[in-house]
């Protein structure tokens, strides 16, 4: 990547000029203009640039255009590659920035949807707040739509999308990554399979924030606008208010308004394999303990710093297999930090990855899995159980997949199956953000078949959202 050119247009964040087409290049295994998929991305750093990274070495994908309200940041994340140690990551970085510098760039998203009619598809990396509006956006132009986890900010968003998505000829991908590893997909198979028996409690849990970013403190002093950041964008939906540093580019997770917690990001990749596994419907309560929230409880500024949510289902559904359909189940998420009680059937010396994980706690013994589903393993309820060896000789029952990004490309082209579309992701995502709605409400939920909460006349506030005007991803078409 040629860097003064890209900090030049960058940091004037100026449309680069026009890309020189394939067919003018020619050369050997050509893939013809027809035949190349357009992407637009909507978040080019962090998140974005690995989203981006997975896709820019295929002959049948460009991107076309980029918008962020930060071009600085989104340097910093392509040279943070090619500055790397790591040979691979190096060549990544390369071929990342030689990407970004053919396409066309923009601060709105908006103007870059309006003008950009080559584009087949977009990626959706922005915060937690933006992700509805621009994918929402997007659908109704007709583009393919791949969407950051978690895929909306309240559970209203999720079920605009959802609606939206099964109206809509168009492939959808939640970026929950794990959904198409190999190890979460093996849990769903031995699950379903009945090799714990009965599933009677579930346990989840992550270290998040610890670390990551900010919450149970109160709001940053506010300072001037950084040079180069479109705040007033950025802010999206939300009512104007002054830039406050420790909110972007990351830390915004945290922050009320902007992200939805630990819950809201962790969730999507260890809610999701209970869910999937035991076809998990909605919840039947809802109730969230947690610390102080930072700042005004009225009018918090940043989410508790941890929390413990319980979800009670009153079935699980028919996909769950036969030990399981039918019976009710608890499920049981903690963040912060805390950790659910090491089992009784434990040995000497194990021990629960204090990062994440998930516990199936079944009849006939229990399987733990780290974050992503990963190295899964069995505690037996009984001597003589030789859970590992039923384990291996359960039949595979679901497509293994390779990458997540590319995955949705595929399934795009016609060739597979997609791995975790608007659907299935809106229904996980509405389940997590129960967890957050009851944190807000400061009360149980009672939830009914339909979704709605039966036991609050305030249920429109609590699971949804106030738009700045213009901003309402019901609209936005």
């Amino acid at each position: 990547m040629q860097r003064r050119t890209f900090v030049r247009t960058a940091a004037a964040g100026a449309i680069a000029p026009a890309i020189v087409p394939r067919h003018v290049l020619g050369g050997v295994g050509f893939t013809a203009p027809s035949d190349t998929l357009v992407i637009g991305m909507i978040g080019a750093g962090g998140m974005g640039a690995g989203n981006a990274s997975a896709l820019v070495g295929r002959d049948d994908v460009r991107i076309g255009s980029l918008a962020d309200i930060d071009m600085g940041q989104v340097l910093q994340a392509v040279t943070g590659r090619i500055e790397s140690d790591n040979p691979n990551r190096q060549a990544q970085g390369r071929l990342l920035g030689d990407a970004y510098e053919r396409a066309t760039r923009y601060t709105d998203y908006r103007e870059m949807l309006a003008r950009e009619s080559g584009l087949d598809a977009v990626i959706v990396a922005t915060p937690d707040h933006i992700h509805a509006h621009a994918a929402m956006m997007a659908m109704h132009r007709g583009l393919h739509v791949y969407v950051q986890k978690p895929l909306a900010a309240t559970v209203q968003e999720c079920r605009w999308l959802s609606a939206m998505s099964e109206t809509s000829d168009v492939v959808t991908q939640m970026g929950n990554q794990g959904h198409s590893g190999a190890d979460g997909r093996r849990v769903v198979e031995v699950v379903r399979a009945g090799v714990l028996g009965p599933i009677r409690e579930i346990q989840a849990w992550t270290n998040r924030p610890n670390g990551w970013w900010r919450q149970g403190l109160p709001a940053t002093d506010p300072e001037p606008t950084p040079e180069g950041i479109d705040w007033d964008l950025y802010l999206g939906p939300n009512e104007a208010e002054p830039y406050r540093p420790g909110i972007h580019p990351f830390g915004w997770r945290g922050w009320v308004g902007f992200g939805t917690g630990s819950l809201g990001d962790m969730g999507a990749h260890l809610v999701d394999f209970p869910i999937w596994a035991l076809d998990l419907p909605r919840p039947s309560r809802v109730e969230t303990r947690h610390t102080p929230w930072g700042g005004d409880r009225d009018d918090p500024a940043t989410y508790p710093l941890a929390t413990v949510t319980t979800y009670d289902f009153p079935h699980l559904g028919a996909d769950s297999g036969e030990a399981n359909a039918g019976q009710e189940l608890r499920m049981t998420w903690y963040d912060g930090g805390l950790l659910p009680a090491t089992p009784r059937s434990a040995p000497d010396g194990f021990t629960l990855d204090p990062n994440g994980g998930v516990m199936f706690i079944g009849d006939r013994g229990i399987l733990v899995h780290e974050t992503y589903g990963s190295n899964p393993r069995f505690l037996p309820a009984a001597d003589g159980l030789d859970l590992t060896r039923e384990a291996a000789s359960v039949p595979q029952t679901l497509p293994r997949i390779d990458g997540h990004e590319a995955n949705w490309i595929r399934a795009i082209q016609g060739e597979e199956s997609i791995s975790c579309p608007i659907p299935y992701a809106a229904h996980l995502t509405e389940i997590m953000l129960l967890g957050v709605s009851a944190m807000r409400a400061g009360a149980p939920l009672a939830v009914g078949l339909d979704g709605q909460i039966l036991n609050r006349t305030d249920a429109d506030a609590i699971l949804g959202r106030s738009y700045r005007s213009g901003w309402n991803p019901e609209n936005a078409g």
